[in-house]
């Protein structure tokens, strides 16, 4: 497997071709996750095919949204089907690569440690210190790019259900940022509040001036 050289050909591709409106999911993004992804291989023990198989996906995984917003993992696939083989992955390689990339949809269906890691490194940002920045870039490339347009509010509230239902798959992701992660979602409902409370002064002083 000639890993270092189609990472190559995927990062430039990626940095070449995804839209300037994908905020989140731009090449930084794919960056973050492979970063990730070494990171919680090494806590993890993955290593040797594994290891490579797994940062395989990693950077193929969003390759998708060069061609589609919706349902981009399929692409993903497509692509790394398309030209895997000519870097001496072989069929048997490559599905397992696309299993690991299909894993990533949410909700997150993993199949076993490799995918657990690429999906804990694809949402790492929700137990960081960068979550509130990230879930704003999100947001502007939903109402740019889906069908869903959704107010700042009724983001939060999204976020807000995401995080509580979300749980990291390896033990390693949850060391790392659970923590954080509950600091996170104790801001966002503390950000909830606030926007109610400004929401309900507004309201009170409109009212007030008609009397």
């Amino acid at each position: 497997m000639y890993f270092e050289e189609i990472k190559e050909l995927v990062l430039k591709k990626l940095k070449k071709e995804l839209k300037p409106n994908l905020y989140y999911h731009n090449f930084q993004h794919t960056l973050d996750v492979c970063e990730s992804v070494d990171r919680l291989a090494e806590m993890e023990n993955i290593k040797g095919e594994e290891l490579i198989l797994l940062q395989t996906a990693a950077v193929f995984h969003d390759t998708g949204f060069i061609w589609r917003y919706e349902n981009n993992e399929e692409l993903a696939c497509k692509y790394a089907r398309q030209i895997l083989g000519d870097y001496n992955y072989s069929t048997q390689q490559i599905e397992h690569i696309c299993s690991m990339i299909m894993s990533t949809q949410i909700p997150q269906q993993p199949q076993d440690l490799m995918g657990m890691i690429l999906c804990d490194a694809d949402l790492d940002y929700i137990g960081r210190g960068d979550f509130f920045i990230t879930a704003l870039r999100l947001h502007r490339e939903w109402s740019e790019n889906s069908n869903m347009k959704i107010t700042f509010k009724d983001w939060y509230l999204k976020q807000q259900s995401f995080i509580i239902q979300h749980d990291f798959f390896t033990r390693s992701a949850r060391e790392l940022r659970n923590e954080k992660k509950e600091h996170n979602l104790a801001q966002v409902r503390e950000l909830l509040q606030l926007l109610d409370a400004t929401a309900n002064d507004q309201l009170g002083s409109f009212s007030n001036t008609y009397k």
